[in-house]
């Protein structure tokens, strides 16, 4: 969670190609702030946890459709798409069918929190189908939290981009360069999911991955969050970056962090 927070708030400034496309940029300044990723990465951990680890496809979806929710109408100009935000102040609280990136740049805490592949990838598909339940939709959120627990349980980089491929049939044959060179600001799973693979394959560390993501233009504070989040399963977090994440987040977060974090150390 700390890794998809943290590449919310560096990549934020940038949305929109409002960058220059390179991995040179200083990775704070004061435009840098969390957005809508952030508080509904918040949310999702939250509903995760209180549902329990062993909670079944319906309750976790209940969970995960009430905290959404309830965090959207906490922080209600966090910068939500138009279909998203029309969801959380609708009386129907149905999926829409959408393969927005937003699958992805939640779920990060499924990645995190249990014990089995399979466990993880059923998590993921829950936390996606109260909104995001087109197929593509399902899919970045579950491969985005299966490359989390592989890499987390020590399945090195190249055996983790095999079974991408094998299992998610996503396109990697564009180098990070390829990707930079047609940039573009887009915002579905099967844009942004290559984009935030690749950046993580290619990255070389925490940081590095998160430069890569942000270098490609577009929607950098989605594309950041999502590689980020790998990079933490894989790399874990610098402790000087995790200071500064809990800096520039709400107490109120800071708080569903750490009980989440208690909670995963237990897996």
């Amino acid at each position: 969670m700390y890794g998809a927070i943290l590449g919310d708030i560096i990549g934020s400034r940038f949305e929109f190609d409002r960058g220059g496309w390179t991995k040179e940029f200083k990775l704070f300044t004061g435009e840098s702030t969390w957005t809508d990723d952030t508080a509904m990465t918040v949310a999702v951990a939250e509903a995760l946890i209180e549902a329990g680890k062993d909670a079944d496809m319906q309750t976790l979806e209940k969970a995960v459709r009430t905290s959404l929710r309830k965090w959207g109408h906490m922080y209600p100009y966090a910068g939500y798409g138009g279909r998203f935000y029309d969801w959380l102040h609708s009386e129907n609280d149905e999926p829409y069918y959408s393969y927005g990136n937003g699958s992805a740049m939640r779920v990060s805490a499924a990645g995190l929190l249990y014990d089995s592949l399979e466990r993880t990838r059923e998590a993921a598909r829950a936390t996606a189908n109260v909104t995001h339940n087109h197929p593509e939709g399902i899919k970045g959120a579950e491969c985005t939290a299966a490359v989390m627990y592989l890499a987390r349980t020590g399945m090195p980089k190249e055996e983790i981009r095999d079974y991408v491929i094998n299992e998610f049939c996503y396109n990697l044959s564009e180098s990070v360069d390829e990707l930079r060179a047609r940039h573009g600001h887009y915002e579905s799973c099967m844009d942004s999911l290559p984009k935030a693979l690749t950046s993580f394959f290619e990255g070389t560390g925490f940081e590095d991955i998160i430069r890569n993501a942000v270098s490609l233009g577009g929607d950098t504070d989605t594309l950041a969050a999502i590689a980020g989040a790998m990079a933490e399963a894989c790399y874990g977090v610098p402790a000087e970056l995790k200071e500064e994440c809990r800096d520039r987040i709400p107490e109120d977060m800071r708080e569903v962090l750490d009980k989440f974090y208690e909670k995963a150390a237990a897996v």
